[in-house]
């Protein structure tokens, strides 16, 4: 039987993806992608033009992408001693492969030839983007380097993905070793029903407690950890689980503050290497902010606008809880922040998150969403039977997206609730790349969205909180940038756009969210099919931007953090990293006694990876001002309008990597961003 990891086939068989196949797919993959490459740097130069290097070179690692993409997405959801072995044995060969590209001289040879080549020059559109994305591409990652420093850029990039597999693999582990169990009912005073229902049943399925004699189990895992940091009474309680979660990737055996200082150390090596004073400056340089410094500026000019109302917002919480409980104002502990919060948002606007989570249940969600797509952008979505298609779980829901022609434009998997293999976040993927073929028809896309949210209890669907409804409207963004993708040139497609961009398609569905008109289509009582009532809307809508100012100083300090450590990464390295990271970010943090620790040993978002968000962070806020601005032309046009749906998948979702992103926001918008529409719409203006 031939290789299931090999298998081409839109329907993947994830009950044979089994860990003994890894190895030998990968290394069959990997194999022919080199066989490839070999014979792309030895072609004769004169038959170096367009077709036969950009576009080979394109086409050299298909397999491999594909074939790598399952096992990456395995280890993601359904992670195992083997498979996790598997995984990493092969890692340090694929990635040694990709840095290895840039580097060849052979290669590098023949895309300058083919460059200048006659067919290169009439080149138009996503082709003539696509010759000089890779022709940057080579530059930025070495190609013009002497060959002792890319012998040496290949072990650094080596090394850079074992040592953030590994530190992925600590965070997991380390949120998966934590639980706690609770055996005394007065304990859980203040929790939601939905919240100790799931603790109860959480013992249970891990042998603890009766129905006689109930146990409460909690765990880090965020549907579990939110309730508890929320709404309990016990700040005991609160305080246990805080501090677990605080210490996630600090403390043996998954003790992640020595693998940090080193991927800073090879990262900052890295951007030497290639000529750059640090490795922000590496990452930015093709990015819309271009610079770290032009990063480090727009985190700090917000900062300056926001500075004055985080300052208020935090002395009213104090204020709020020395009246509450009759004690001198004093800065609040970590583990009572979330807690007050939410006990002045109930005081101010007579509103509890909760009371919205019975009008959420995850499928009323899914297809008011889908709704919500067809309005917009023309789009069918459809599920598959259960059991028509494998999954790799039995959760997991398949679907197919048409356009308003009948076009299949793709298909995508869902696998939203927690389980211990599965790591935590949300996240979307893509499997496989279809788009415009040779012959001018089109190839379906295939791609995933996945969550860790609130899971269903015996009888009733899942009820999600509000938040919880944005993140999968996000992640669905994502998912319309790849499905919707019409352009011949695989790397070009979806999702592969300056991380500084990318976030835009997703942020923008969130809009969505707030709308009355949107949320009467999904927004409905999971007994009674009522919609939200009149006055819980206001209520919500009123509450939208309590603490809007505490909200954005949040993601401001995870950016301002990350900038510093890669703008500044010698001084982390030689030094102890938390301290000087608290010094910075003083007047980024909420006031508390005892100073909450940092985030570094837990930040997957810029560890995990060898790139990944490192030095992109501030992306989050920079796409908001692009998606707050681009949303006020639905709102003035209407937010259902499918002219403004059509114009927004023709510049944007279509497009992918087609164009310079400011060029494709313009062509939606008619003129650059305005950074004023996101003060506004967060009350900040």
């Amino acid at each position: 039987m031939s290789n299931p990891f090999l298998g081409r086939s839109f329907a993947i068989r994830w009950s044979q993806l089994t860990p003994e196949h890894v190895a030998p797919a990968v290394e069959q993959a990997l194999a022919g992608a080199e066989a490839a490459i070999a014979r792309l740097a030895g072609r004769e130069l004169a038959q170096a033009d367009y077709a036969h290097t950009f576009l080979a070179l394109e086409a050299a690692t298909d397999l491999l992408n594909e074939t790598w993409a399952k096992v990456t997405h395995l280890t993601s959801v359904a992670d195992s001693p083997a498979l996790r072995t598997a995984h990493n044995a092969l890692l340090p060969q694929v990635s040694a492969f990709f840095a290895r590209i840039p580097l060849n001289p052979g290669l590098w040879l023949r895309l300058k030839a083919a460059a200048g080549h006659p067919s290169a020059k009439v080149l138009r559109g996503e082709h003539r983007r696509f010759l000089a994305e890779t022709m940057a591409d080579f530059r930025q990652q070495g190609a013009d380097l002497p060959a002792e420093k890319k012998t040496r850029l290949e072990a650094v990039q080596s090394e850079l993905a074992r040592l953030t597999q590994k530190y992925s693999e600590n965070v997991l582990d380390a949120t998966n070793a934590w639980e706690l169990l609770v055996t005394d009912p007065a304990r859980l005073a203040g929790l939601p029903a939905h919240a100790k229902e799931a603790a109860r049943q959480s013992a249970l399925r891990k042998g603890q407690g009766t129905d006689a004699a109930p146990v409460w189990r909690f765990t880090l895992h965020a549907p579990s950890q939110e309730p508890v940091m929320l709404y309990a009474e016990d700040a005991a309680l609160r305080r246990q689980v805080w501090a677990a979660a605080a210490i996630v990737g600090g403390q043996a055996p998954h003790d992640n503050r020595e693998l940090v200082q080193r991927i800073l150390a090879l990262r900052q090596e890295k951007a030497a290497l290639l000529g750059r004073p640090h490795f922000a400056d590496l990452v930015l340089e093709r990015r819309m902010a271009r610079t770290g410094a032009a990063a480090l500026a727009f985190v700090e000019d917000l900062h300056g606008r926001v500075s004055a109302a985080f300052r208020r917002e935090c002395a009213e919480l104090e204020r709020f809880k020395a009246e509450q409980t009759q004690s001198p104002e004093a800065p609040l502990a970590p583990w009572e922040t979330a807690f007050w919060a939410e006990k002045l948002r109930r005081a101010r606007h007579d509103f509890d998150e909760e009371q919205l989570r019975p009008y959420f249940p995850l499928p009323g969600v899914l297809a008011g969403m889908f709704e919500i797509a067809g309005r917009v952008f023309g789009l069918r979505v459809a599920e598959r039977a259960v059991g028509a298609v494998e999954t790799w779980h039995a959760e997991v829901k398949f679907y197919d997206v048409h356009d308003q022609g009948g076009r299949h434009l793709g298909s995508f998997y869902t696998d939203w609730h927690p389980r211990e293999p599965k790591r935590g976040g949300a996240w979307m993927n893509y499997l496989i790349t279809g788009g415009v073929q040779p012959g001018g028809a089109r190839a379906p896309h295939l791609g995933l969205m996945c969550g860790n949210l609130t899971p269903p209890l015996a009888g009733k669907p899942a009820l999600l909180t509000h938040r919880e409804v944005e993140t999968i409207f996000h992640e669905f963004g994502h998912l319309l940038h790849h499905l919707c993708g019409e352009l011949e040139i695989k790397s070009l497609n979806g999702v592969n756009v300056a991380w500084d961009f990318v976030e835009l398609p997703s942020q923008i569905m969130e809009n969505w969210c707030w709308e009355r008109a949107a949320l009467d289509l999904f927004a409905r009582h999971h007994e009674t099919g009522a919609p939200i009532p009149e006055a819980l809307f206001r209520q919500m809508t009123a509450a939208k931007n309590f603490r809007s100012a505490s909200a954005t100083m949040r993601q401001l300090a995870f950016a301002r953090m990350d900038l510093a450590l890669h703008l500044r990464a010698a001084d982390f390295v030689a030094g102890e990293v938390s301290p000087q990271l608290r010094a910075l970010l003083g007047d980024y943090l909420v006031p508390t006694e005892p100073p909450a620790p940092t985030i570094e040993n837990r930040f997957t978002h810029i560890f995990a990876d060898p790139t990944g968000y490192a030095a992109g962070y501030y992306s989050y806020k920079w796409a908001e001002v692009l998606d707050a601005d681009a949303f006020t032309r639905f709102r003035r046009e209407g937010i259902f309008n499918r002219a403004t749906g059509a114009d927004f998948v023709a510049h944007v979702l279509s497009r992918g990597n087609a164009a310079d992103p400011m060029e494709l926001f313009t062509g939606f918008m008619g003129r650059p961003p305005d950074l004023s529409a996101l003060l506004l719409r967060a009350g900040l203006a």
